[in-house]
């Protein structure tokens, strides 16, 4: 299944046979350290800078109804975002993986996503689309 809505995510991840959790990195879009004319003139115009992790959580796709829930729970937060990366984590048979396992693929993906290595995840936006990152 080809998932282009965040809405596409959570049913795949409810027909998994083993129990999914879903881990989530939102990111800020900042400009880079010493940016360059051309640099600020790009963000400015909406393109480029660097996406900075800002906030992490793990959730069962049963605890999610929609990007919408999504969206409102983290604006409670008060952590201002642009995109958030998804990865998945499989249980083994019935059960679920540990909260200890989601922190640590959490970390990992925190720290693949501060070295720029995006491509392993799905990013959408505030209203649920599939970004595609270059």
């Amino acid at each position: 299944m080809a998932i282009s809505r965040f809405a596409d995510l959570l049913d795949e991840a409810r027909r998994q046979p083993e129990p999914q959790r879903l881990l989530f990195v939102f990111t800020r879009a900042e400009l880079p350290d010493d940016p360059s004319m051309e640099q600020r003139q790009r963000f400015e115009q909406g393109e480029g800078g660097v996406l900075t992790p800002v906030l992490c959580v793990d959730k069962t796709p049963e605890e999610l109804s929609d990007m919408a829930a999504l969206v409102e729970e983290s604006r409670r937060t008060g952590t201002d975002w642009d995109l958030v990366f998804v990865g998945a984590l499989s249980g083994q048979g019935h059960q679920p993986p540990s909260p200890e396992e989601a922190e640590r693929q959490l970390q990992r993906m925190v720290e693949a996503l501060q070295m720029g290595s995006v491509q392993r995840y799905l990013a959408f936006d505030r209203e649920g689309e599939v970004m595609a990152l270059q």
